[in-house]
């Protein structure tokens, strides 16, 4: 089963194409992540998905329906997404940052109300941001940045969530505790898609494993299935050996000595 399905997709920035005629189909209550070299496509697609990007050419479908032809409001209620590298305006906090994921929510017969009040302690907490709540942004560091943009994204409560880089800026510890989290939303029956670069941690947390190239899927599947030495060398021109993470089993990338 997918509501989130990709046919015929193509994309292009200043006329030049970066996706093209792509399909995919984002397996329910899964987590999904989607890796691959630099420029290949990864954020593109996840930008399409989100309708932050129209495509040149196919279609992003929600629930069988066209994404262009959905309200954004309600679209937004139903997926949520944490660009790369996002910027709040001057002189905000970040409790008034993560209300601001409640905006979906909010319309003339529905004002601010106890449950969204609720909703943003809850993203607070989560994302470990609850003791910055009256700090200025401008005041964090970028791993406090990116987390305070992922508690926003989480008061949002959307079914599907699209995270880009989510780890980016992020000491080791608490890269884990945000995968860790994803794993936890998962579990509770959302969908999560999320682009990253460290293939160990991808391979760790995938249930899908989407392995991108040049604007196309290479293959997909689960980690343990798709994940070869040839696919590594392949897609990232890196000679290495695969072998078995010692914690989880699952497929650990070794880089073969490069000649010097």
């Amino acid at each position: 089963m997918s509501r989130l399905t990709v046919e015929g997709l193509a994309a292009a920035y200043d006329g030049r194409l970066v996706l093209a005629d792509l399909d995919l189909q984002v397996p329910d209550g899964r987590l999904t992540v989607i890796v691959g070299p630099n420029a290949c496509g990864k954020s593109t697609l996840l930008r399409c998905l989100g309708r932050m990007l129209k495509p040149a050419d196919g279609a992003v479908l929600l629930d069988e329906t066209a994404a262009a032809e959905w309200p954004a409001k309600a679209y937004a209620r139903v997926l949520g997404m944490l660009p790369q590298s996002p910027h709040a305006p001057d002189g905000m906090t970040v409790e008034e940052l993560v209300a601001r994921g409640r905006y979906p929510h909010q319309g003339l017969l529905r004002q601010w109300s106890e449950a969204d009040e609720t909703a943003v302690a809850a993203a607070l907490a989560a994302a470990d941001v609850a003791d910055l709540a009256d700090r200025g942004i401008d005041e964090l560091s970028g791993g406090q940045r990116q987390r305070v943009w992922l508690a926003m994204t989480l008061a949002q409560e959307t079914p599907l969530l699209l995270l880009d880089e989510p780890t980016t800026y992020l000491d080791l510890s608490h890269q884990l505790e945000v995968l860790d989290l994803t794993r936890r939303l998962v579990e509770g029956g959302r969908t999560v898609v999320a682009v990253l670069h460290d293939l160990h941690l991808a391979f760790r947390y995938a249930e899908h494993l989407i392995v991108m190239s040049r604007g196309r899927i290479v293959v997909q599947g689960a980690p343990g299935e798709v994940v070869t030495a040839e696919l590594i060398e392949q897609v990232y021109d890196l000679p290495c050996r695969i072998l078995s993470d010692p914690v989880s089993g699952t497929p650990l990338v070794i880089p073969e000595e490069r000649p010097r």
